[in-house]
């Protein structure tokens, strides 16, 4: 049974499971941002728990298959060796679960700053939108809409 499981999670799976099934969560944030249920799954530890296990299956992966770990803390030296982390498969999608993460509590934050603030879903739908895409360029669109719409500029909340 384990081998079974162990043969399903292949990186290209792993990759489509994350890819698609952060999906939901997306548009409970976006469409229904204060129900229970985005409460518990999206505002909560599970999600980034899940993604986190997913995280240290593939280092696991990564130190059976005789890959040097170290080798990812070599790409902040130089383009290069960031260029060659990503060639690797299993480090490529290492950092796409980090990416997918910190997007979906971004987004995660930004609804509920939102809420707090009694911002229309529609105003922060954009920078929603972005945040999923690119998570930086939506922070700084909603920090900008959330200046004007609060006027309150903030940079500890």
């Amino acid at each position: 049974m384990l081998t079974q499981f162990q043969s399903y999670l292949t990186l290209e799976n792993i990759y489509l499971w994350t890819t698609l099934g952060v999906l939901p969560f997306w548009l409970m944030i976006i469409f229904i941002p204060n129900s229970r249920f985005t409460q518990i799954f999206v505002n909560s530890i599970i999600l980034p728990l899940i993604l986190a296990c997913a995280y240290a299956y593939i280092i696991y992966q990564i130190i059976i298959l005789g890959d040097p770990v170290s080798d990812i803390f070599k790409l902040y030296f130089n383009l290069d060796n960031l260029y060659t982390a990503f060639a690797t498969e299993s480090f490529l999608l290492i950092f796409w679960l980090h990416f997918t993460a910190l997007n979906i509590f971004l987004g995660s934050w930004v609804s509920r700053d939102g809420f707090k603030y009694g911002m229309s879903r529609g105003l922060i739908l954009v920078p929603l939108v972005l945040i999923y895409f690119s998570g930086p360029i939506g922070l700084v669109l909603y920090w900008i809409v959330r200046v004007f719409y609060a006027k309150k500029l903030g940079f500890h909340d």
